[in-house]
């Protein structure tokens, strides 16, 4: 393993909003990154000098133009083990996840090649998710569920957060088409086993999706390497700009899949009354594409290239251990995912201590979520409050809303301890501490 490291106090400098408002401490990095200078002027340095509509136009701007698009394609698709043929832009990944559901039941109708049939839905199919689904990898799935007749399933979660593999391995099964899972829950910060489930998958002749969206930014990322078929991700969640994120799929996948949405840009011939459709990834890729945000996004991966994804996955790892041991010291504190705590209830736990990246969720006793937020919002700490775009999950938990706080590469211990400070004031301030 790596042993480089990284200096949080030099990088926030690179920060503009942070380098700004020093006083603050950002645990909100699982909602969105804060986005260093490099990103900015990138974006910036596109639209003032070579903004100009890609794979159009004979003129030297345009030119320029599609070279630095398909420039930061080949960058992103690299930081994450692809070639730029398998990275299809999209605005982010629920527009990823939706691509594929789409295109899946697009199969379904009987659109697309012959080898489109092998996705096709028939009724009684099954899609196998988890009970820790963010929404934006549940909704799509009832969706298409709906359309298609196919029944949807859902492996459970034990007590301390990890996947129950042993109900996995009995759900997994002979009428499974899809096994669609987060790489890291968005609540528990757990890094689930991929290897496990793609096999799993694979023994099922099942399709894999991942939802990669907690871990691109957090952890060494090689997609094909982990073996699934498609994958998704957010560039604001990993430094890079809003409204641009990536569809990773196996070529012989993207090939197959129809396209979903249609129009200029991803035809070869059009007449009246049909259209033949351009090979991955420009298939998927209809009208004006996100260029100013790819090329921001290219710069994000470069600047997390030269920091190293090992140094800042060693650094969140000791922010990781400090901020749940502290909040595991606090009275009144019940962290989802750990019986420690009494999170959960009576239906077992899991292997023990599991990987995880620097993301915990609470429960303050006598405490509204909101109100907890509030009251470290007012000292200068932002973090998030509600159910995270995961119902199921906090309802497994036996709540409605928690407080998640979530670090990044630009957080120190100070931030984390400052942050343990002002959790333990929370209880005592609104009059509930025993």
């Amino acid at each position: 393993m790596s042993t480089a490291t990284l200096d949080p106090v030099a990088l926030r400098a690179d920060f503009p909003l942070l380098a700004g408002q020093p006083e603050l401490v950002y645990l909100d990095s699982a909602a969105t990154s804060q986005k260093p200078q490099a990103v900015i002027d990138a974006e910036v340095g596109f639209l003032t000098t070579a903004n100009a509509a890609v794979h159009r136009g004979a003129h030297t701007l345009a030119a320029e133009a599609t070279e630095l698009f398909e420039d930061a394609r080949e960058t992103v698709a690299g930081f994450v083990g692809a070639r730029p043929e398998q990275l299809v832009w999209t605005s982010g990944a629920t527009a990823g996840i939706n691509l594929a559901a789409y295109a899946i039941g697009n199969a379904t109708l009987g659109r697309g090649a012959p080898a489109s049939t092998r996705f096709a839905l028939a009724p009684g199919d099954e899609i196998v998710l988890t009970e820790s689904e963010h929404h934006a990898n549940l909704i799509p799935w009832i969706e298409l569920a709906a359309r298609t007749g196919a029944v949807l399933r859902h492996i459970p979660v034990h007590d301390d957060g990890t996947l129950d593999l042993d109900r996995a391995g009995e759900i997994i099964g002979g009428r499974t088409r899809l096994v669609a899972f987060p790489h890291v829950s968005n609540v528990l910060g757990i890094v689930n086993p991929v290897d496990r489930l793609v096999s799993m998958a694979r023994d099922a002749g099942a399709l894999t999706l991942l939802d990669a969206c907690q871990s691109a930014p957090h952890l060494p990322l090689d997609l094909p390497a982990l073996g699934v078929d498609l994958a998704v991700f957010s560039g604001h969640k990993m430094l890079g700009p809003y409204a641009i994120g990536g569809l990773y799929g196996r070529s012989d996948v993207l090939e197959a899949l129809p396209p979903f949405l249609t129009g200029g840009s991803m035809i070869t011939t059009v007449t009246l009354d049909e259209a033949d459709y351009l090979p991955p990834p420009q298939r998927f890729e209809a009208g004006t594409q996100p260029v100013s945000q790819a090329i921001g996004l290219a710069a994000a991966v470069r600047y997390l290239d030269a920091i190293g994804m090992e140094a800042v996955h060693a650094h969140e790892r000791l922010l990781e251990r400090r901020m749940r041991e502290g909040l595991r010291e606090i009275p009144g504190i019940r962290l989802l995912g750990d019986p420690s705590t009494g999170s959960g209830t009576a239906s077992g736990s899991g292997t023990g201590e599991v990987e995880r990246v620097a993301l915990s969720s609470f429960d303050v006793d006598g405490v509204h979520a909101h109100d907890a937020g509030q009251f470290l919002d007012a000292r200068g700490i932002a973090v998030r409050v509600g159910h995270h775009c995961a119902q199921p999950l906090h309802r497994r938990f036996g709540m409605t809303a928690s407080v998640r706080a979530s670090a990044a590469l630009y957080n120190t211990e100070d931030d984390v301890d400052a942050f343990l400070d002002a959790v333990a004031g929370i209880r005592p301030f609104f009059g509930v501490a025993s």
